[in-house]
């Protein structure tokens, strides 16, 4: 039988990237499951295609649910706060580079080298603008389904990560423990959720449900099927609630 496992998602910049490429970086409004399976074979130190594990994850559901912070309003009640509006965050990117390795080699040092061993320089066009979009001060609950002979490892990894864990990006660094407990039914974990809300003092924003249902439905390319150098994905039908 599978269990879940519940992971809590809270930082100051989150980025969930589903189809964006090339000088635009969007981020989606929640995580995707790619994005999660990412971080848990992250904190396994698990690298490589990893498609035996990929395959066995790929049809195990996920539920995501949304937070938003909280303001005191009449007779001591919550009143939900409006959530920030993405960050726009511009980078200069492929300038290379262009000391003389002879006349400054711990300069030389410093510098990035490509695959084949070359340097990189500024030839083949030289700078590029990019644009990165951030969530700001997102937190997200995550039930995961999983196997329940996988379950245990991964919820070691999460307390004891091999790799450092980041929320989409390596500048999202998480400002709450993640690993937060293995249920043995969906409802358990979601009550646990909800006591850390009401500790926090936030307020429920939305759910991410896996297939369709009453609310916005849509279709995303973020089941990962093999990671590594080259990644392939499937398509997911989602509903936003």
């Amino acid at each position: 039988m599978n269990k879940y496992l519940l992971l809590w998602l809270e930082a100051p910049l989150q980025s969930w990237g589903a189809d964006s490429k090339f000088d635009r970086r969007d981020t989606l409004p929640f995580p995707t499951k790619s994005g999660v399976l990412g971080i848990i074979l992250c904190a396994m130190g698990a690298s490589g295609k990893q498609t035996d594990l990929l395959a066995r994850m790929a049809m195990l559901k996920q539920t995501v649910i949304s937070y938003a912070r909280t303001r005191q309003g009449p007779k001591g009640s919550l009143i939900k706060m409006d959530r920030p509006p993405l960050l726009r965050d511009f980078h200069m990117v492929g300038a290379g580079y262009e000391s003389d390795p002879k006349k400054d080699p711990w300069q030389a040092l410093m510098e990035p080298y490509k695959s084949d061993g070359t340097r990189r320089t500024s030839e083949g066009g030289g700078a590029k603008m990019t644009y990165r979009y951030y969530l700001q001060d997102a937190t997200f609950a995550v039930i995961l389904e999983a196997p329940s002979d996988l379950v245990e490892a991964f919820a070691d990894a999460l307390k004891s990560p091999v790799y450092s864990i980041y929320l989409g990006r390596k500048n999202c660094v998480p400002s709450e423990f993640v690993y937060q407990g293995i249920f043995e039914d969906q409802e358990s974990a979601e009550d646990r959720a909800t006591s850390i809300m009401e500790e926090k003092s936030l307020a429920e924003d939305f759910r991410v449900l896996d297939g369709e249902h009453e609310g916005v439905a849509m279709s995303l390319n973020d089941v990962p099927i093999q990671f590594g150098p080259v990644k392939k994905y499937r398509d997911r039908r989602v509903t936003m609630v």
